[in-house]
């Protein structure tokens, strides 16, 4: 794959040379007319997976004024041709003015990566393919903000570290950090105001509804299936097994249970002040379809319980959340749903300038990240977080599949003397692909 966009790198050497070689005017739409940035001073952005969520990702930094999506990649070419038309329409304006030459497309990750023009990358594949797409484009020089979860305990830990070693900013992204009505509940639990804090209950959604039919069908045309399934272990293509539905498969994720628990739980370690830590002990009973393709726990009724004394719930009775403390309560119930408490005192409490005001950026997760790439500090979800709360959803997997309590050593990162349960942290991967 070719480039023929005037990069960021290379725009001011480009206009200097021009500028030698003979009289050059450059339009205003090319320098960034009407408060946009130039080429220059933006963040070059690469797209990987542009359906579902990713159709959200990429429609928000198309509004961010200093990021420039380049290139979007994607194994459906019906998908991919989309994204290529939304970026380019929203950029008519200074592809007119040859300020913008295009949006490419590639169906293979590996050529947006190795591009030495892109700054970072924004990764909305499924979840089989977060962590090993992080790592080879951390490798390569880029930024990562990357969709949650990440598939096992072990690829979690090596994402961690990866960024850790490489000195990369790394956003998990989810919007939970930036939106109000999470933030005020875990300040008021961090600051005491419902007392010692004892106990936390989590609803997540339940499904999927039906088993998934497993019939294999052909492949569509274009459709890169041996790329979709990459790392994962080969299966004949079915149109239940990819898209949307990936997420009831464990090859390639593991059900409700991370998807939604990235969302609450992190809210929930986050009032407890464990989101780089986690609980001691879990166990968990759980209900999973028969007959068809889905294997993943659709209901699911799980406990936690931390070092500090704290005993977190969770199940599948739908989106909410509930702080339980010796002095009152705070929560909610129904996704972003405003805040409760037992009291007005506490609802309304001013959590004062001496008191623990915690990270946010109100202005959500893209924008976050595209500031923590100009200053090099951590976004308000950084990798270590976001590994540590998939790792409640896998252990609670591991809890449900044995149908018993399992020890947690959150320090470790094992199960206490439990060789049986430490086979579900880990995964092999397809070859040719390996972390």
């Amino acid at each position: 794959m070719q480039s023929n966009r005037l990069t960021r790198r290379s725009f001011l050497k480009h206009t200097a040379v021009a500028a030698v070689a003979a009289p050059y005017v450059i339009s205003a739409a090319a320098l960034g007319a009407a408060g946009r940035p130039s080429p220059s001073n933006r963040v070059a952005v690469g797209l990987i997976g542009v359906g579902g969520e990713g159709t959200k990702n990429l429609r928000c930094y198309l509004t961010q004024p200093d990021a420039q999506a380049v290139a979007v990649c994607e194994v459906d070419p019906q998908r991919l041709a989309k994204a290529k038309q939304t970026v380019e329409t929203h950029y008519a304006a200074e592809m007119r003015a040859g300020g913008y030459k295009g949006c490419d497309t590639t169906a293979d990750f590996r050529d947006l990566i190795a591009r030495p023009d892109i700054d970072s990358v924004m990764i909305s594949t499924p979840d089989h393919w977060h962590v090993l797409i992080s790592v080879m484009a951390i490798r390569a020089g880029k930024d990562v903000q990357c969709e949650k979860p990440f598939l096992t305990v072990q690829q979690g830990r090596f994402l961690a570290d990866t960024v850790k070693r490489y000195g990369a900013v790394f956003q998990t992204s989810t919007e939970d950090r930036s939106l109000a009505v999470y933030h005020r509940m875990a300040e008021l639990v961090r600051n005491g105001r419902i007392g010692k804090l004892q106990r936390i209950i989590v609803g997540l959604p339940s499904g999927p509804g039906a088993p998934g039919d497993p019939t294999p069908q052909p492949v569509p045309e274009g459709f890169d299936y041996e790329m979709w399934l990459g790392p994962a272990p080969w299966a004949p293509y079915c149109s239940a097994r990819t898209h949307w539905n990936f997420r009831w498969i464990f090859d390639y994720s593991g059900g409700m249970l991370p998807d939604w628990g990235c969302h609450l739980f992190d809210t929930a370690q986050w009032g407890n002040d464990t989101d780089r830590s986690g609980p001691v002990e879990v166990e968990g009973v759980g209900e999973r379809h028969t007959g068809g393709l889905y294997d993943t726990f659709y209901k699911f009724n799980l406990t936690y319980r931390y070092a500090n004394g704290v005993e977190m719930t969770a199940d599948s009775s739908g989106p909410a959340i509930r702080f339980e403390g010796t002095d009152g309560w705070v929560g909610n119930k129904g996704w972003t749903a405003p805040v409760q408490a037992s009291s007005p005192e506490i609802l309304h409490s001013v959590i004062g300038p001496g008191e623990l005001h915690l990270f946010t950026c109100p202005a959500g997760e893209h924008r976050n990240f595209l500031d923590c790439v100009k200053t090099r500090n951590d976004p308000y979800f950084p990798a270590e977080i976001g590994h540590r709360v998939s790792t409640l959803s896998h252990i609670g997997n591991a809890a449900m599949t044995l149908g018993r309590k399992l020890r947690w050593n959150p320090d470790a990162e094992q199960f206490v003397d439990d060789p049986e349960a430490n086979r579900y942290l880990s995964r092999a991967m397809r070859a040719p692909w390996h972390l």
